[in-house]
């Protein structure tokens, strides 16, 4: 049997971003019980001219709720990118995964040859569905999801590969 690509896709963004979602809450415990102001965690980056974690997890669920949008030909939402909390990226994080989750197999499969085009100011990208979902979204969401961990981790936060990975 072929892997689909909803099975390519929405049941492995929303596993991750539980992983995600777990990573942040060990975050703000160590926050909490070192004494730490959580702020320190959310706007930390690991290089001055890298994104803070804040919007790490921004773009890593922009990543996922646009590809299911536009995967199943549907209007992709809008957040405001303006989250400045554990509380506030966690209420992102289940948004994302509750759109993720409303969104059906066949809404998603045979969307393999579906016309992708994404526009960055005066950039603009062209894909088909398969490639889009492949070569674009998964290696950056991942690079995103990796990013966060690598923050935190960073900055002392006891987590380690299987947070990221998560149970099987």
């Amino acid at each position: 049997m072929s892997l689909t690509m909803y099975q390519a896709s929405i049941p492995a963004f929303v596993r991750m971003l539980g992983n995600l979602s777990a990573i942040l809450d060990k975050a703000a415990a160590h926050a909490e019980a070192k004494k730490i102001d959580p702020a320190v965690f959310v706007n930390a980056r690991l290089a001055p001219d890298m994104f803070p974690l804040s919007r790490q997890v921004q773009i890593a669920t922009d990543m996922v709720k646009g590809c299911a949008a536009r995967l199943a030909g549907i209007e992709v939402p809008h957040y405001e990118d303006n989250e400045t909390t554990f509380a506030e990226l966690q209420a992102r994080i289940d948004k994302t995964k509750a759109f993720m989750q409303s969104v059906n197999a066949s809404q998603i499969d045979g969307s393999e040859e579906r016309p992708i085009t994404l526009k960055f100011g005066s950039r603009e990208l062209s894909f088909l569905g398969q490639p889009y979902l492949l070569d674009f979204v998964l290696p950056n969401f991942h690079f995103h999801l990796s990013m966060t961990y690598a923050i935190l981790r960073h900055n002392g936060v006891e987590i380690g590969k299987k947070d990221y990975v998560g149970d099987y």
